[in-house]
């Protein structure tokens, strides 16, 4: 399993999610360009003590992203986006799967939607647009890891 973030925009989210994936020892992808240099103070400050425990592997576009991903052999892309029919938890989740979080100001363009294997989506309350990049990141990771038994009789992963 592992978590790509695509040309995040917002420093303290990208921390969150470093913090994430060093929690719950998960691999994380950075698409770039990102809107902030990745040695920002305010990335710090968020992953905290963090960053050294976290797998963290850059790629300098979309497509240095995607030809990487496909050599890799089989797995899939699974997009969180608001657009996607189908929730979460009606997902079944395997052990390969990368779950990709979008920009926080404008999610993935339409060529980067259309080259997920799967979309899914968060429910949310009626009048709800979108949860922060994040939080989003953490339940749907929080799931498909509990359906891979990750968690199962574990006190530490």
């Amino acid at each position: 399993m592992r978590l790509a973030l695509y040309q995040p925009d917002i420093p303290q989210n990208t921390g969150a999610a470093l913090r994430l994936s060093a929690c719950f020892n998960v691999p994380v992808d950075i698409i770039e360009p990102c809107g902030f240099p990745l040695d920002d103070k305010r990335l710090r400050r968020s992953v905290m003590d963090y960053g050294g425990s976290c797998v963290l592997q850059k790629h300098t576009s979309w497509e240095a992203f995607l030809a990487q991903f496909r050599a890799n052999g089989p797995q899939r892309l699974i997009l969180l986006s608001t657009a996607a029919a189908e929730p979460y938890a009606d997902f079944a989740f395997q052990a390969s799967d990368t779950l990709l979080l979008g920009r926080e100001s404008a999610g993935v363009p339409a060529h980067v939607h259309a080259a997920a294997d799967a979309r899914v989506r968060i429910p949310m309350a009626a009048g709800m647009r979108s949860l922060n990049v994040a939080m989003a990141g953490a339940i749907v990771l929080a799931e498909a890891l509990r359906q891979q038994q990750v968690f199962a009789g574990r006190s530490v992963l």
